[in-house]
């Protein structure tokens, strides 16, 4: 393999990656939230209750950068709800800093997430939702702390922090 082929290549993945958050991986239809939740929206009305970032991340699937959301050094004591519908999902004494930029959790409330498999962005991960409205929360990852060894990286703009 000579060098220019070589930087072209690096270039186009590089490139790939930076660009992601852009690109339709699917039929639309594999990009939204699906319904058999109990709480169903058409997504025009997803669309007036949620601001456009919280509309991107919980029900376009997208992800917020790193280190962008307040919530992620947020270590008041409370509870982090469901942006789109309320649910409680985790409390802060389950939230560590894992050093990601995202808030990080290891352990939800009970029934509180579902989780689907993710094979975007050439790998596959655990992506997790609110098991009440589909909404996308963000992923699942087995390199978290103690007890349950999991580390729950969640997007900021999909929680609602409310301090107890």
């Amino acid at each position: 393999m000579d060098k220019r082929y070589f930087l072209q290549a690096s270039a186009v993945i590089v490139g790939t990656g930076l660009l992601s958050r852009y690109i339709k991986w699917g039929p639309e239809e594999m990009t939204t939230s699906k319904s058999g939740f109990e709480i169903t929206k058409p997504e025009e009305e997803w669309r007036t209750i949620l601001t456009p970032e919280q509309f991107r991340v919980l029900r376009k699937h997208g992800t917020e950068r790193a280190h962008t959301s307040p919530l992620d050094k947020e270590y008041d004591n409370g509870t982090y709800y469901c942006a789109a519908c309320e649910q409680p999902l985790f409390t802060s004494d389950t939230k560590f800093n894992s050093g990601t930029g995202w808030p990080s959790f290891f352990n939800p409330i009970e029934g509180a997430i579902a989780t689907t498999v993710d094979r975007s962005l050439f790998t596959t991960r655990t992506e997790v939702h609110c098991s009440r409205c589909g909404g996308h929360l963000g992923h699942v990852f087995d390199d978290g702390p103690a007890p349950t060894g999991k580390r729950y990286c969640m997007n900021g703009v999909s929680l609602k922090f409310t301090p107890a």
